[in-house]
């Protein structure tokens, strides 16, 4: 295990119990998250080592790795994700104006890369897992590659995608600092990450599924992200919801809670949580836009 001293943001050591979550998908073992008392990040801590934290996403349901995990929430994660990569490339083509240069980092089994080429984008991406890697590779040919600093000073993208990957990332300042270095002049960076501030959050507290542990390392706010992105000279321009993503971890979530999936809970707390939402903006997932 490694020890978080400074906070990613501000940098302050002074921090604070937030939450302890179990892993519910592979070690059942109990992961606290922290709070830095000046500026509010979330995140793990302490956390798995780079070289071991791999082992806690061996599980046929974690379904950004594979393309055939069974189960009913699993075909239903699929089904609404055939749906929204269209709306993904969509939000590219309005960002971009026409189709040019995209590198989605986190690709996973490549499925929105493949969406873009179909698209006519030049597509390049990155998966570190070799699994994951390996089903993207066969349905793209050569272009994703293990990390970011294989790509370092070698091309730039007018459009970089991160679709739920940053909070999986453990050196944090260091990839903001290398996707600034790939992006090219008026390029476009857009991040998904879950809302830990969202009400499907705060109603399913440590059962909450988005907290993920210990595979979330980070926990955004819309607050703490926006932080983040402006100490490396990066301006939010827009944020958009993910409507969807509130069923979903909810499906997740009162499984966690009662050893049960409620689906009749989880569309009622998904409804509740988007409709406060449209009042104070915490959406369960959010896309941000930077530039």
């Amino acid at each position: 295990m490694e020890t978080l001293t400074q906070c990613p943001i501000c940098e302050s050591g002074q921090f604070e119990s937030f939450i302890t979550c179990t892993d519910y998908l592979v070690s059942e073992e109990p992961f606290n998250i922290q709070q830095c008392k000046q500026c509010g990040f979330r995140f793990t801590n302490p956390r798995p080592e780079a070289d071991v934290i791999g082992n806690y996403y061996k599980s046929a349901d974690y379904v950004s790795h594979n393309d055939s995990g069974a189960g009913l929430i699993n075909s239903g994660y699929r089904l609404v994700r055939n749906y929204t990569l269209g709306t993904k490339l969509s939000l590219v083509n309005r960002l971009n104006k026409k189709p040019g240069r995209i590198l989605d980092v986190g690709c996973g089994t490549g499925a929105f890369l493949e969406t873009c080429k179909k698209g006519d984008w030049s597509v390049s991406g990155t998966e570190p897992d070799k699994d994951a890697r390996a089903i993207a590779v066969q349905k793209l040919g050569d272009e994703i590659k293990p990390s970011l600093d294989v790509l370092a000073n070698q091309t730039t993208f007018d459009i970089i995608t991160m679709w739920h990957v940053l909070e999986h990332v453990s050196e944090l300042n260091h990839t903001i600092e290398v996707l600034k270095s790939l992006l090219a002049d008026k390029g476009t960076i857009v991040i998904a990450v879950p809302n830990s501030d969202s009400f499907d959050a705060k109603y399913f507290n440590q059962f909450w599924a988005a907290y993920d542990l210990p595979r979330h390392l980070y926990h955004f706010t819309p607050r703490t992200i926006e932080a983040l992105f402006k100490k490396h000279g990066l301006k939010l321009v827009e944020k958009k919801p993910m409507l969807f993503d509130a069923f979903y971890i909810g499906l997740l979530s009162t499984r966690y809670q009662t050893g049960t999936t409620d689906y009749l809970k989880s569309v009622r707390i998904g409804l509740q949580s988007n409709s406060k939402a449209r009042q104070s903006g915490d959406y369960s997932s959010l896309i941000y836009i930077f530039q």
